[in-house]
């Protein structure tokens, strides 16, 4: 599978025309507890050319794709580093994923930026505000 998954990763280089930086798994299988129906939740970031930063309207930011057993979600780099200002967990989590497909020394910077954006009061309200509606529910 993981050569199916970063096959799928090179299409998306060549349709969207974009450089995929960093990827991995998240969801049940990288925390250990898939189920015997779990797909695969692949999730990237990636890099336009730079013409594509200099476009004077908005553009969308993010590419999605589900190819049977493949869920594939990719995270512009201008969104996810207006996402790490924010501590988005999410983001955060995918950088402790221990399932990389792909990381073309793109991480290494990345976590050096997490420790100096990380707000633990962030991540708290995040997980709080979750454990809040779940309760609720």
């Amino acid at each position: 599978m993981e050569e199916n998954i970063r096959r799928s990763l090179l299409q998306v280089e060549e349709q969207f025309q974009v450089k995929i930086l960093y990827a991995c798994e998240t969801g049940s299988r990288a925390w250990g507890f898939p189920s015997p129906d779990s797909d695969y939740d692949v999730r990237f970031i990636y890099q336009h050319p730079k013409n594509w930063y200099l476009a004077l309207h908005e553009q969308k930011d993010t590419i999605e794709f589900m190819d049977g057993d493949l869920d594939i979600t990719g995270w512009d780099l201008r969104k996810s580093l207006q996402l790490l200002k924010k501590s988005n967990v999410p983001l955060v989590e995918r950088f402790n994923s221990p399932i990389i497909y792909l990381d073309k020394n793109f991480s290494a910077a990345f976590n050096e930026l997490i420790q100096t954006y990380y707000s633990p009061t962030a991540v708290f309200f995040h997980h709080y505000s979750l454990a809040t509606k779940f309760w609720e529910d």
